[in-house]
């Protein structure tokens, strides 16, 4: 682990996404009540992509802010998640050598500033972070967390905040009786998920599975049919020109991870028994767009810290706890599982390898079924 007085980031121009630099600077004296945290390794997904594309809109820019340069460029830090060390510490009840789990930038470390601190958790209480969401300040500590085991670490920071997106998106339609598409027991709803190979659609596709009344269907491109396929979550797989072979007045929902508005407007033409247009992420980036005459429902942006509060609520925080942990196992089982498994972790570590690995996630390349583990320390 790189303990320097030097910090390593990579930064991403907010208006051309395709333009990187890596950055080294001098890391300022730490603060009382601050902790410096050395980050180990971060997951990179199409989530990333997604918090990126949507950085000005949903603020995921102001968690790690970058001063402009001088000529009023804008750069950016996409926040990611993964695990990180406690290299030093001014604050009482954190200690140096401590192993957290939370949203970093794509750094080698960062200043945080504890507070609300639990036995399982803290808050990052900086200024420039009291008005963003709170599902995304608070950072777990490996030791009392349920979730964490040492050997999954990989698993987890790849697919742990994308499965309890997608939970939460299943429990959001059930909770809402899925918008009416399943009043008629005779006629099961068609769960539309486009960009069906991106962790968080199968994710999803996974916890609608166990429901009654659904057919679940991906829609991809034609090189990803047969791994989406192999994972046996969806009923149905069709590429994106397929739509002539659902039924036009079907009950149906459109679950968009892809952001592409020509085939959403495509798809709500076609689907004329769609009753919830739910929009989540932008794995196509280069296709986003507005609504502008698009017929049926208006496309929503789910967001999922509001279901989080809302079942907080319902459950309290404990019973929501519980009910995600026991769905996380199960999902971790199968995706895991050395006979099939969903998922196969590749490593990038050093500037240059993560500034590689950002371009191709960006590009939407590569073999859906691997997951992007980077370390922009080469020391890591």
């Amino acid at each position: 682990m790189n303990t320097s007085d030097t910090t390593i980031e990579l930064l991403v121009r907010k208006d051309q996404l395709g333009t990187t630099a890596v950055r080294t600077t001098a890391t300022p004296a730490l603060a009382d009540g601050q902790v410096r945290v050395g980050i180990s390794r971060f997951a990179l997904t199409s989530n990333n992509i997604t918090y990126a594309a949507m950085g000005d809109a949903m603020q995921y820019w102001q968690f790690f802010p970058v001063a402009p340069d001088a000529d009023g460029t804008a750069w950016g830090r996409i926040p990611v998640w993964g695990f990180g060390t406690v290299l030093a510490s001014r604050h009482p009840d954190v200690a140096v050598g401590e192993r957290l789990y939370g949203y970093f930038p794509m750094s080698s470390a960062v200043d945080l500033a504890p507070g609300k601190v639990s036995a399982t958790s803290f808050m990052d209480t900086a200024p420039h972070r009291a008005q963003l969401h709170a599902v995304y300040n608070q950072y777990m500590r490996c030791a009392t967390d349920p979730f964490y085991t040492a050997h999954t670490e990989d698993v987890q920071a790849l697919l742990r905040p994308l499965f309890i997106t997608s939970w939460l998106i299943d429990d959001f339609l059930a909770d809402n009786d899925f918008f009416g598409a399943t009043a008629n027991p005779a006629q099961p709803a068609l769960l539309l998920l486009s960009s069906a190979s991106s962790k968080t659609a199968y994710g999803t596709a996974f916890q609608m599975a166990q429901r009654a009344g659904v057919e679940v269907v991906g829609l991809t491109s034609p090189g990803n049919v047969a791994f989406c396929e192999s994972l046996g979550c969806y009923h149905r797989v069709l590429t994106y020109d397929q739509l002539d072979q659902l039924a036009p007045d079907a009950p149906s929902i459109y679950v968009d991870f892809a952001g592409s508005a020509p085939f959403r407007k495509t798809l709500h033409t076609h689907c004329k028994g769609l009753t919830y247009s739910c929009s989540i992420g932008a794995t196509h980036v280069s296709d986003m767009g507005g609504a502008k005459d698009v017929p049926g429902p208006k496309a929503t942006l789910f967001f999922a810290p509001a279901q989080i509060k809302k079942r907080s609520m319902d459950w309290g925080p404990q019973g929501l706890g519980e009910r995600l942990v026991q769905s996380w196992q199960a999902f971790v089982a199968q995706a895991t599982n050395p006979a099939t498994p969903w998922l196969r972790v590749e490593q990038h570590s050093g500037p240059a390898a993560v500034q590689a690995a950002y371009q191709q996630v960006l590009g939407g390349r590569g073999d859906p079924r691997l997951g992007h583990m980077l370390s922009i320390d080469l020391q890591t």
